[in-house]
């Protein structure tokens, strides 16, 4: 338990340290890449980076699911700005892999399965404990960096081509930009909204890919919170994610709305036995187990 508090106690200050030190450390590699650009290119350029930094930092700073959805778009575009920063001639080597090192720390950090956790608590709700639950292997084959790239491309792409003076691709850019970051952010955002929540009631499963509505499981009616073992006839409610699953066995069953492939069916179902897949089931395990629900 110590182990596990004093690392939920030195994350987060860890993150924001990461994060303050970012534009001291790829700086210089920004402005190398950046120096035989026009000036309107670098302003708006510089801008934009000081802008998404300061953005970043106010994430990191104010816990809430709306600040990992920033920081897991921002740290990896960071990261990805470092690498083109590279391939520019002017590139100086010992400070490109200063800003490498520091770009790729601040990725690292933001991806962590804890600091999601830590993030995402920061809009709970008195005494409720909210854990992420991992996203269907599908969308990590492409959706997800598709939606990440669209958001980063179509938020950048305008003003630095209106600056370069590309002036009808940058209005067309900004045009179909627009929308294209509005549904691409509300995409991403939403998966950060998927939890298993502990509450002094017991746990509700909120997953809008899995069950059309958030389903109470009283800790009263849970006979057991455990590893969902090999074959488990659990109803499976992970939305087809990867990763060691719980199983949530039931003394009556619960009714509930399943939705597949975004299609939510006419008629409820019930089911005494549920299975979903959080990013740290450790951590649920021991929670449950604290607030009195029986872990197997």
């Amino acid at each position: 338990m110590s182990r596990r508090v004093s690392l939920a106690t030195a994350l987060p200050w860890l993150v924001r340290a990461a994060w303050l030190v970012l534009p001291f450390a790829a700086g210089p590699a920004f402005a190398a890449a950046l120096d035989p650009r026009s000036a309107a290119v670098r302003t708006t350029a510089s801008a934009g980076l000081w802008l998404a930094w300061a953005l970043g930092l106010v994430a990191v700073l104010v816990p809430h699911p709306l600040s990992l959805t920033v920081v897991r778009v921002l740290a990896p575009a960071a990261l990805a700005g470092v690498g083109l920063a590279g391939l520019a001639e002017r590139a100086d080597g010992p400070s490109l892999v200063v800003a490498l090192a520091a770009a790729a720390g601040v990725a690292a950090l933001t991806l962590l399965p804890e600091t999601g956790t830590w993030l995402v608590n920061g809009g709970a709700y008195g005494n409720e404990r909210r854990h992420l639950l991992r996203p269907p292997r599908a969308l990590f084959a492409g959706p997800i960096p598709l939606a990440w790239a669209v958001l980063v491309g179509a938020v950048a792409g305008g003003p630095l081509l209106l600056a370069a003076q590309g002036w009808a691709a940058g209005l067309l850019a900004l045009a179909a930009g627009a929308p294209a970051a509005l549904v691409a952010a509300r995409a991403l955002h939403s998966l950060t909204q998927r939890w298993a929540v502990l509450v002094p009631a017991g746990l509700v499963l909120k997953d809008h890919l899995a069950v059309a509505d958030p389903v109470l499981l009283r800790r009263v009616d849970i006979e057991v919170l455990r590893p969902a073992p090999r074959g488990s006839d659990a109803l499976d409610l992970s939305a087809g994610a990867s990763g060691l699953a719980l199983e949530a066995r039931l003394r009556e069953a619960v009714p509930l709305v399943r939705v597949v492939l975004g299609r939510r069916p006419d008629e409820p179902g019930r089911s005494a036995a549920l299975r979903f897949t959080p990013t740290r089931p450790g951590a649920v395990l021991a929670e449950a187990r604290a607030r009195r629900i029986r872990v197997g």
